[in-house]
């Protein structure tokens, strides 16, 4: 006779978001294995580590852990996932590209675990902690931010990030998610750049900006206002981007006091 008790389900991430997700509500025991990356953004202890959508070269034993879910994200490449899709797994990718849609893949991902209550605590906290960096930073100098995930070629930090400059009082400077030349930034003249390159960690390259002739008469070069600010933060659509907001303003409050004290 059954107990009524419901089986936990078998989840592979292969997004860091995803996972971090899972593991700020309390169902970290879902997973049977993750992408590489997750590591840098949750706990994941010994779990089984993959590729992801980019490049997975394991689908093999990600099929052997018997997955009833395997969640990813876009971007994606289609032949990678098109081997993994050879085969009766159900996939779930994630796309968001505000703040709004990371709450509303937080409530996504917790209706998969039955984990409801701990997202709406969840949200609740995430929305209290940019709420006092916005407190924090109301009347201060507005500045205008340059923030780069990745060099070559330049691309903007996601739609996000420039949400996350707004609540720290600053304007950012392009289209966000999209390329950008060097003669666009110089022409936009930014008081900050924020270097948080994709999959790098703090290994950005705050030289490599003072030493571009074509950003010489850029504000934030002038001021020496290059800040590197670990990719994770800011790169990962989850509850991570709280402590991504608070690097980005501590950044800006950095360039805030260097322009002060410069006056």
């Amino acid at each position: 006779m059954g107990t009524g008790k419901k089986e936990k389900l078998r989840i592979v991430s292969l997004a860091p978001n995803a996972t971090s997700v899972f593991c700020a509500l309390g169902a970290r025991p879902s997973l049977v294995g993750v992408t590489r990356w997750c590591a840098d953004v949750a706990p994941v202890g010994r779990l089984p580590r993959f590729g992801d959508c980019w490049k997975l070269e394991s689908v093999p034993e990600i099929l052997k852990l018997q997955p009833d879910l395997v969640i990813g994200s876009v971007p994606f490449k289609k032949e990678t996932l098109g081997k993994l899709l050879d085969h009766p797994v159900r996939f779930l990718a994630l796309n968001p590209r505000s703040l709004a849609d990371i709450e509303s893949d937080i409530r996504l991902v917790a209706g998969i675990v039955d984990k409801t209550a701990n997202a709406n605590r969840l949200i609740a906290r995430m929305r209290r902690e940019f709420a006092a960096i916005k407190n924090a930073n109301r009347g201060k100098k507005r500045l205008r931010v340059y923030c780069e995930a990745w060099p070559n070629p330049r691309i903007t930090s996601p739609p996000w990030v420039a949400e996350l400059a707004a609540h720290c009082n600053a304007e950012f400077v392009g289209t966000a998610g999209a390329r950008i030349s060097d003669e666009e930034v110089a022409a936009a003249d930014p008081d900050v750049i924020i270097l948080a390159w994709a999959a790098t960690g703090d290994r950005a390259k705050s030289e490599a900006a003072y030493a571009n002739k074509k950003w010489h008469g850029v504000a934030a070069i002038r001021n020496r206002c290059v800040s590197v600010v670990r990719d994770e933060l800011l790169n990962t659509p989850a509850p991570i981007l709280t402590r991504g907001a608070q690097a980005l303003s501590q950044a800006l409050n950095k360039c805030r006091h260097e322009m002060r004290s410069g006056a």
